[in-house]
């Protein structure tokens, strides 16, 4: 036990190292997992490098089309920000002023630095990881573009290993893995579809300026579970005060930003998901802010993803069956592979 805890250990500290090499390799073999029906489906009716290219274009167009849509909003959004700064700042301070009536001091180190110039510091340095996340994207496409070239040969080695248990785990554990992940970005597509259509119509009913930017807002940071959701409700409920400087106004809009999430997340989003998406929100959220922690952003967003497979191969063998079982479904039924798997969202 103490030797498999130390080698984990090793594992975890190389993916935290070379960050740059494994986590563009875990999203190419996630997109591998999304588009492989596409690239056989193509590859059954046409040559196969044919296939290969008509399945990456189809991966740039779509990565292009949600990375433009993403820096419309943002962009728009921050504009305002740095355009409007100095009104920023004079709400800060008559806040600031208004809770210290109060009792409530906000000075030292919080004022200093929790100000309307560190938000601006904070957008620029995000601005400033365009370039890395570009450099990112192109590693992975090159890994997507290797990876589909040997799914079939891959699948053929393993059969022909001369361990039959061990092939059984990685084909019935990737095959299902493959399947879960399909569902789980399916699911999440459309919740967070369905969340940024509320908050735009939210906004537009309230006369919030920027209303479809915060509904795209909304709907790209849902696919990162907690913190996604968190950001996208805090700061349409700044806006607010910053456009109406009303706390009743702003009050409201934060309380109805949060049902939007609650519904959405908490009750509509696991009865579409079913069983097999479903997880403990503690395993959840430490998922999340666990890569997040060793990988950024691109951590935040995998790190759902990587439980899910986790999870999944676990259930392929009898000795690991129990984690599945105990991260997993709150219900799960015996014999059954629903039991594992992840829940997308808590809001």
């Amino acid at each position: 036990m103490s030797a498999s805890i130390l080698a984990l250990l090793a594992v975890l500290a190389a993916a935290s190292i070379a960050v740059t090499v494994f986590a563009p390799m875990a999203f190419a073999l996630f997109l591998i997992a999304l588009v492989w029906p596409l690239q056989r489906g193509l590859q059954a009716r046409l040559p196969r490098l044919v296939a290969l290219a008509l399945t990456i274009t189809a991966i740039i167009v779509a990565f292009l089309g949600f990375a433009a849509l993403a820096a419309w909003a943002f962009g728009r959004v921050a504009q305002w920000f740095i355009a409007d700064a100095g009104r920023l700042q004079s709400l800060y301070d008559r806040t600031t002023a208004w809770l210290g009536e109060y009792g409530i001091v906000v000075d030292g180190v919080w004022s200093e630095h929790f100000n309307v110039g560190w938000l601006m510091r904070t957008a620029q340095g995000l601005t400033g990881r365009v370039n890395t996340t570009v450099s990112f994207w192109v590693v992975a496409l090159v890994y997507v573009i290797l990876g589909l070239l040997e799914v079939d040969e891959a699948a053929r080695r393993i059969a022909a290993l001369d361990r039959p248990g061990l092939a059984r785990v990685l084909v019935g554990g990737t095959a299902e893995t493959a399947v879960k992940l399909r569902r789980f970005m399916l699911v999440r597509t459309a919740m967070s579809l369905i969340t940024g259509l509320l908050v735009w119509a939210l906004a537009v009913a309230i006369g919030l300026r920027f209303a479809a930017e915060w509904g795209v807002i909304a709907f790209v940071l849902n696919y990162i579970p907690f913190v996604g959701p968190l950001i996208a409700t805090v700061f349409p409920t700044i806006f607010t005060l910053v456009q109406f400087e009303s706390w009743s106004m702003t009050a409201g809009v934060f309380v109805c930003l949060n049902l939007i999430q609650f519904v959405v997340g908490s009750a509509i989003e696991p009865r579409v998901s079913g069983s097999a998406l479903a997880m403990s929100p503690f395993v959840v959220l430490f998922a999340v802010f666990f890569w997040m922690y060793l990988w950024g952003l691109a951590g935040a967003f995998i790190g759902v993803p990587i439980m899910i497979t986790v999870l999944t191969f676990c259930d392929q063998h009898p000795e690991t069956r129990w984690i599945p079982g105990l991260l997993g479904s709150l219900n799960p039924k015996p014999g059954s592979v629903e039991r594992t798997g992840v829940l997308s969202r808590t809001g």
